[in-house]
């Protein structure tokens, strides 16, 4: 039987029935064939026994007697897929098992599909209800992170109010402030969170472009496109977020305006009107108001919008909530690169805590990406910061990115010269977990050279660690 089976199968024997069940309990076996007279068990008892154990695995009988009792019997007790009389024939057993391999698979196939059927039409609603649970708790007012001073408090406070009624809102900041993040946590506290949420950016697109995405496309109004639905279809009954809505161009503008105003509008190459119901949640950034002034944004548009009016802080007018975003964006970091990571040293918070962050929360965000990346330990150091941060002075809050305030401050030469070096040795030395010796052979100064500019200037360690050589 090895010798017939062997070249299309992995074959497992065995020479009685207690062998054959260890041999089931260390493989996962389809097909069985086995001999009805053995020693011990008959081959219909072992059989029996591995229905009880392996239901799904394909039984079948070899057998020198045809009495039609004894098959009956077999059939009922052990559910025998097919009996082979002896003498049996190589091909006629390779066909048998085959066909007995296949069943195997389409049972095991079918019992895996009859389950999955099972379990979604049990647990549809529920999985629904978890869901809105799970992006409420990822995605709700409650993950915009914030120090009980911050001045999110009293932002969050009025969006949530406004989120349960169903008016268009509008959101200004700059890039980077969470205006995304905030437009979904009031669409979740809505009465419309349970139905569809759709996003589109406008900056980049053109209105013809960004008309097809909001408002679809009828066959043929378009060479080569066929009918589509646009976002506003899409989002029916739900809530549309239009980022960057400033972006929009004249003829975009009065559709946005009749869609805002009358809840109204025509499909790309449609001749009849359309009714909408979805709420609009706009997103701008802060030269909107210039753009109303210069003509360039409809002011009708704009107070279409700004029936509610959120204006997101940036991130260097909430330097308390530094800490609790790093913390935060570290952790998510962490598990997301498999790396161990636990927290930041009182000296980088101090640094992170006093920069501007004119990328806001992107920017902030790959900043402890690239700490994460270098760190040696699971505390991170100041000494992984970017240099640029490293020397602005971490109790300098407002300090610029490149120095540029610097260049331009009213001073004599000396003294713009000597804040600028006073922010080189700051930086150099955090870069160096303030080793004086590396610091001063990195700067081309003696180590008495370096100390004396550090005590010209007032520059400490601000740990208050004491080295070894100022101690001698």
């Amino acid at each position: 039987m090895r010798m017939a089976l062997e070249d299309e199968f992995d074959c497992a024997t065995a020479a009685d029935a207690e062998a054959a069940i260890r041999q089931m309990e260390q493989h996962w076996v389809q097909v069985v064939v086995c001999d009805q007279r053995m020693p011990g068990r008959t081959g219909v008892e072992l059989l029996t026994h591995l229905r009880e154990r392996w239901p799904e695995t394909v039984r079948i009988i070899v057998t020198g007697y045809t009495d039609p009792s004894a098959m009956a019997h077999a059939i009922n007790e052990a559910g025998i897929h097919q009996f082979l009389t002896k003498p049996w024939h190589p091909e006629q057993l390779l066909v048998a098992v085959r066909n007995g391999a296949r069943l195997a698979s389409l049972a095991r196939e079918n019992e895996r599909l009859a389950l999955e059927m099972r379990v979604l039409a049990s647990t549809a609603q529920t999985k629904l209800d978890m869901r809105r649970a799970a992006l409420r708790e990822k995605m709700g007012f409650e993950t915009i992170l914030r120090t009980p001073q911050s001045p999110m408090n009293a932002l969050i406070k009025v969006a949530r109010h406004h989120a349960s009624f169903d008016i268009p809102v509008l959101i200004t900041g700059e890039s980077g402030v969470g205006r995304g993040r905030l437009a979904r946590a009031m669409h979740l506290a809505s009465l419309r969170s349970d139905r569809p949420y759709f996003a589109l950016n406008l900056a980049g697109l053109t209105d013809e472009i960004a008309a097809a995405e909001l408002f679809g496309v009828k066959r043929g109004a378009v060479a080569g496109a066929s009918y589509r639905y646009g976002l506003v279809k899409k989002a029916d009954r739900g809530t549309l977020f239009i980022k960057d809505i400033e972006h929009a161009g004249p003829v975009l503008q009065m559709e946005l305006w009749r869609l805002l105003a009358e809840g109204t509008y025509t499909p790309i190459g449609g001749q009849e009107l359309a009714i909408a119901n979805v709420r609009i949640i706009a997103a701008a950034g802060t030269d909107l108001p210039r753009r109303i002034a210069d003509g360039a944004f409809r002011s009708d548009l704009y107070y279409a919008l700004s029936v509610a009016e959120l204006a997101v802080p940036p991130l260097r007018n909430r330097r308390g909530d530094v800490a609790i975003l790093a913390q935060a964006f570290l952790e998510d970091l962490s598990a997301r690169h498999g790396k161990a990571a636990q927290g930041f040293t009182q000296a980088a918070l101090d640094f992170l805590s006093h920069w501007d962050w004119p990328g806001n929360l992107k920017e902030l965000q790959n900043e402890i990406t690239r700490m994460l990346v270098f760190a040696q330990s699971p505390v991170l150091g100041a000494e992984l910061i970017s240099r640029p941060i490293l020397q602005a002075a971490p109790s300098d809050p407002g300090s610029d990115r490149f120095g540029d305030g610097i260049m331009t401050a009213d001073g004599t030469l000396k003294d713009r010269v000597e804040r600028i070096e006073m922010r080189i040795l700051r930086e150099t030395l955090t870069r160096h977990r303030w080793n004086k010796s590396r610091a001063a052979a990195e700067l081309g100064l003696s180590r008495v050279g370096l100390r004396a500019k550090l005590d010209r200037y007032g520059i400490a360690d601000p740990s208050g660690r004491v080295t070894e050589e100022e101690e001698d």
